[in-house]
């Protein structure tokens, strides 16, 4: 039904040029300034053909989404179950389908990066008590997994992952194993599908973030390691393989989110610290400009383990985690206007849950998938953020 609503609109808007669209604006407008749409909403939306948590989901250049590996968690005490099926939600049709064909082993707490070649990349992980040093390729096109042609220098799991601008995957910090950090960084190189080794950071960490940079840097931020919570932040510059200090978070945090804004500054919201009391309400800006940290206000609920988002007007739209009162995961959903500088609460998840996903599609919704909420669930919900209007989005949603 989407797709024939899509048809009509393209249709009648090659019929009457820009006048529907500029209709639709216009009420969209009005609608939004009589108070018909002053808040976000949730609706469900298509259950993955698997309950899971600690995945992957990586928006495709097609538009669709690619979930892949995680963990399944019946209701203690049964055992749980580490995945390799892979499944693909079509937001035109609001459903999953399974790949051609799985993850050449199962995979949890790694990570997955869109390549400039339209792959994705999934790195590490683990596999039960296995931490991996395997890497794969997922090819759209053909819809299955190939293992890349080299080994990461060592397993690892809890590291960070991020595509840099000439096309390399930085991997940075993560755990060997269940009592070692990893003390090096290396990065994969798309046209062998190679890894090579890249000068260590100062500090070994996992939970914290790496956040690309407008000139092309990568912030490191966060995180905790055998000494206890990281407090400190790095840049690293791919030009000259170098680390430089880019200051101090003030105090250590872990399982936060990094976001950067499109004023070109990172948002760190949240976190957890237990030596401070548990789940964090913080938030911090990160300045390039002068390399340095300043508050950003107090989310309205403490948490960790959560999501956020940037959505296109500029808000980062941060949902579910770990809270004190909400010890399976808290449904209240929070909103950061950078302009402001300020928290305000928005639409609720339907299920509160932690360790699951969020991805914005091209029609400016969120797509919020798995997570753990006692038990792995397998329900999906999309933010409709307030400033699209209802008439726009069943229209304009792929």
């Amino acid at each position: 039904m989407s797709g024939t609503r899509n048809y009509c609109f393209r249709s009648l808007c090659r019929t009457y040029g820009l006048a529907i669209p500029f209709f639709l604006s216009v009420l969209s407008i009005g609608l939004v300034s009589s108070g018909a749409a002053l808040a976000g909403n949730w609706s469900p939306t298509g259950s993955l053909s698997t309950a899971r948590d600690s995945h992957t989901a990586t928006l495709l250049n097609n538009g669709q989404v690619l979930a892949a590996g995680g963990i399944k968690r019946p209701p203690d005490p049964d055992p749980y179950s580490t995945l390799a099926s892979s499944e693909l939600y079509d937001p035109v049709a609001g459903s999953w389908s399974n790949t051609a064909a799985p993850l050449n082993i199962p995979r949890a707490e790694h990570t997955a990066t869109l390549l400039k070649t339209g792959q994705v990349l999934a790195v590490g992980g683990r596999n039960g008590s296995t931490y991996l040093q395997s890497s794969e390729l997922y090819d759209p096109g053909y819809k299955y997994w190939a293992y890349t042609l080299g080994f990461l220098t060592a397993p690892r799991t809890g590291h960070t992952a991020t595509l840099l601008n000439d096309g390399r995957v930085l991997v940075v910090g993560g755990r060997k194993s269940s009592s070692t950090y990893q003390t090096t960084a290396e990065f994969y190189d798309p046209p062998t599908k190679t890894w090579g080794g890249i000068a260590p950071p100062s500090a070994t960490r996992e939970g914290h973030t790496a956040t690309l940079l407008n000139d092309g840097k990568v912030l490191v931020a966060g995180g905790i390691n055998a000494s206890g919570y990281v407090p400190d932040a790095e840049l690293y510059d791919p030009v000259y393989n170098w680390w430089t200090s880019a200051g101090s978070l003030g105090s250590g945090r872990q399982a936060h989110t990094a976001t950067k804004l499109p004023n070109g500054q990172v948002l760190v919201a949240g976190g957890e610290n237990y030596e401070a009391g548990g789940p964090l309400d913080s938030a911090l800006l990160y300045d390039p400009g002068s390399n340095s940290w300043s508050t950003a206000g107090s989310l309205h609920k403490a948490r960790h383990l959560h999501t956020a988002t940037l959505l296109p007007d500029g808000q980062v739209l941060v949902a579910g985690g770990i809270s004190q009162e909400y010890s399976s995961g808290t449904p209240i959903v929070e909103l950061y206007n950078p302009n402001s500088r300020t928290w305000s609460t928005t639409g609720s998840l339907k299920d509160g849950r932690y360790y699951h996903t969020a991805t914005l599609l091209s029609g400016g919704w969120v797509l919020v998938a798995g997570g753990w909420y006692g038990v792995s669930t397998e329900r999906a919900e999309l933010y409709r953020p307030s400033t699209i209007s209802p008439i726009l989005s069943l229209l304009l949603l792929e």
